[in-house]
């Protein structure tokens, strides 16, 4: 499922340590205020202040929400990759503010759903209690695949020599009181078959639910598992 995002972080010009050499190498005295870097830590800065603007306009959301509305408004990524890694390479797009504010839908997680993931990768009691710190529990057996049923709005299913999987995600409305979203695939392996069903969502009320299941079929080259991302989005109509 990762990486989530593509933010800017190339040729960045932050604040700098006058105390770090900013060539790194320990012969280098230079003392600098500013320096130009790139990588995930100038990427992560960006998607910070990001996170604060959109909850600016919607205090009330959880993480889980803010970083699906994030998520599920970026824009395309074209270039070498979209042949080579894709998706497992930039995530779902490059980060856009703007965008993320009126999703339209979003992927709510609740403090449960994760608790039940912990279970499903076999934590017991003991180590739950630890990372939540209260008395969380898992209250039913695994019956999920890891975190293929986690509701996020990455969707990632281990593929082998033959595969069929369901996926099943809920989204809540936080667009318009009446709005109907259609299912769109937006980009398609020829040895994939993905369906969606139901087609369309309608919804006639701000942050009421609607579920649907994303069916995966194909088949793989060898018996090695390994991941496969699905890019498909419902779209205002």
């Amino acid at each position: 499922m990762k990486p989530d995002i593509s933010a800017p972080g190339v040729e960045i010009l932050p604040a700098y340590s006058p105390i770090a050499s900013p060539s790194y190498y320990p012969s280098d005295k230079r003392q600098v205020k500013y320096n130009i870097l790139f990588g995930t830590s100038m990427s992560c800065p960006h998607v910070a202040g990001i996170v604060a603007y959109v909850k600016s306009f919607h205090p009330d959301w959880s993480p889980a929400a803010l970083k699906s509305a994030i998520m599920t408004t970026t824009k395309p990524v074209k270039g070498h990759y979209d042949d080579l890694a894709g998706e497992f390479a930039y995530g779902s797009g490059n980060i856009n503010p703007q965008q993320a504010i009126p999703p339209g839908l979003v992927y709510d997680i609740t403090k449960q759903d994760y608790v039940q993931m912990l279970c499903d990768y076999g934590y017991d009691t003991n180590k739950i209690k630890q990372i939540t710190g209260d008395n969380s529990s898992c209250h039913q057996a695994s019956k999920r695949s890891l975190v293929k049923d986690i509701n996020y709005p990455a969707m990632v299913i281990p593929v082998y020599k033959h595969f069929n999987v369901k996926i099943h995600r809920t989204v809540t409305n936080v667009g318009f009181h009446n709005s109907t979203y259609k299912a769109t695939l937006i980009h398609h392996n020829s040895k994939i078959k993905i369906s969606v069903e139901p087609k369309l969502l309608s919804f006639k009320s701000l942050h009421e639910k609607k579920s649907f299941i994303v069916t995966v079929v194909g088949e793989a080259k060898s018996n090695q598992t390994v991941g496969a991302g699905i890019a498909e989005t419902y779209q205002h109509v």
